[in-house]
């Protein structure tokens, strides 16, 4: 019944029919549909299933596209994603057909060339984006996001030229690219967006590109930034700009570009903005419900362990309480509740109470958090929480849970039994990192309602006992206090209360 601290909070996910509407309505998977609708056998693509050039005007306009350079550009972006997720079927030319058979010269392979072209048809996905399920369009926009991924993290060509040599072939060296590094600073920022968008206290407001940037540059332990490392973020805020831009229309971020006027004519560099800039001019995102959806799957294709609300909904109690251990409080309630509403109240509460029982490291935090899933529960719990009152480690537990709803013939607590549950709410509150000066308080308000509590704590039979006691002479404001709690958790240890 342990668990492990997660490595990133849980996510709040849409469901998916919210979540496939979103991706149907992401401009790019929008028009790659459009134009797999409207090609036919007519259309001309070239060896690699791109569009012919001939055919960009007529793709744009059909896009309501300015039929120039920019709207061949998108034309041509959405006819790749169509191609790459399915939605239509390219066939290439083939020899036998297109090209001479008896020894051509080299004017006749230039024209057969030039005329040839693959075959385009439906592909089987395109029918699902309409007549799939919402886990069909999900599963085929992930692949959008994956070739949008690829193509946000290629090279940037300033001049193709450069990179041809004498005999044809491009030198990608010359590029000074790596794929995968490129690739896992992009994975890096999404991952640190996804943080900051689902993590505890999160509200959905936009992330400056420049502390992102920053993010992934600045040492954790740096002090001033150097002006080399300021470069640093200063460059990899201009290619985050770029990749942002290229991301965006696939549904995943919500984006404000770099302000161009920011640019320097010289080397195209943006400087860092200081505080009396408006920061909004240095680029502004925000990852969409889209966006925590398909950052959260790549991140579990990838292996990273990424929790979502609603994943314990159908696992039993012990996994439940132990699952939620260290999730926050508003996320561990969320999946508490997803858990009662699948289970039903008939028997939650024994089950519940069950799970909470253990003499292990997890122990404390999943009876807290049953004492929180028995108050969702309501009055239907009464008869469970009444059946464990004589039980050492949750009588404390049903005993407060009782008088919070003002329950009749509630028996008191032993003196021995209130000395344990003191222990173990602070443990609790220990082991899940809680807020210091809340955590100071607890152990200040415990230790005062009872008159020469260290003189007693330390013989509580707990096996947190001297772990708790030296956690409260390190948090007691009171110097006598801290040193009489010092001394407890010595002689706990001594008469082996405590496992190390």
């Amino acid at each position: 019944m342990s668990a492990e601290r997660p490595t990133l909070p849980p996510a709040l996910l849409h469901t998916e029919a919210e979540l496939a509407r979103d991706a149907l309505a992401a401009p790019l998977l929008a028009r790659a549909a459009r134009l797999a609708r409207w090609a036919g056998p007519d259309t001309r693509v070239g060896a690699g299933g791109e569009l012919a050039d001939a055919q960009l005007p007529a793709a744009a306009e059909h896009l309501g596209l300015t039929p120039d350079e920019d709207g061949a550009a998108e034309a041509s972006e959405a006819w790749r994603l169509a191609v790459d997720t399915g939605l239509v079927e390219v066939e290439d030319p083939s020899p036998e057909e297109d090209g001479p058979q008896n020894g051509p010269d080299e004017d006749d392979e230039e024209a057969a060339g030039e005329d040839a072209h693959g075959t385009v048809t439906a592909g089987e996905n395109l029918a699902l984006l309409t007549g799939g399920s919402p886990a069909d369009v999900l599963a085929i926009w992930l692949d959008g996001l994956e070739a949008a991924h690829a193509d946000a993290t290629a090279p940037l060509f300033d001049d193709f030229a450069d990179l041809v040599g004498e005999d044809g072939s491009i030198d990608f060296d010359a590029l000074d690219w790596d794929p995968e590094t490129e690739a896992e600073f992009l994975d890096g920022v999404l991952g640190n967006l996804y943080l900051l968008t689902v993590g505890e206290g999160a509200d959905g407001s936009p992330v400056p590109l420049p502390a992102l940037a920053a993010s992934m540059i600045v040492p954790d332990d740096m002090g001033e930034p150097t002006d080399d490392i300021l470069e640093q973020v200063s460059d990899a805020m201009m290619r985050l700009d770029d990749q942002f831009r290229v991301l965006e229309p696939i549904g995943i971020v919500e984006y404000h570009p770099v302000d161009e006027a920011l640019l320097v004519e010289e080397g195209e560099e943006t400087a860092s903005p200081a505080d009396d800039e408006d920061v909004t001019r240095y680029g502004m995102v925000r990852l969409t419900p889209l966006g925590i959806y398909g950052i959260r799957a790549r991140m579990l294709e990838a292996g990273v362990e990424a929790p979502a609300i609603g994943d314990l909904a159908d696992k039993g109690a012990d996994t439940l309480l132990g699952g939620v251990a260290y999730y926050p409080e508003a996320a561990a309630r969320a999946e508490i509740q997803l858990w009662l509403t699948r289970r039903g109240s008939d028997g939650a509460a024994a089950e519940l109470l069950d799970a909470a029982r253990g003499e292990d490291p997890l122990a404390p935090l999943r009876r807290l958090h049953c004492q929180q899933a028995l108050a969702l529960v309501g009055a239907e719990a009464e008869p469970a929480v009444r059946a464990v009152l004589g039980d050492p480690e949750l009588g404390g537990l049903a005993r407060v849970w009782l008088a919070e709803r003002g329950a009749a013939d509630v028996p008191a607590p032993s003196e021995a039994m209130i000395f344990w549950l003191a222990i173990d709410t602070i443990a609790a509150q220990l082991e899940a990192d809680g807020d210091l000066d809340e955590l100071q308080d607890l152990v200040e308000g415990l230790s005062g309602q009872h008159s020469g509590f260290f003189e007693e704590a330390w013989r509580v039979d707990h096996p947190a006992t001297a772990d708790v006691l030296e956690a409260m002479g390190r948090l007691h404001s009171d110097k006598k206090q801290a040193k009489d709690a010092r001394k407890a958790a010595f002689k706990a240890r001594s008469r082996g209360g405590s496992a190390d």
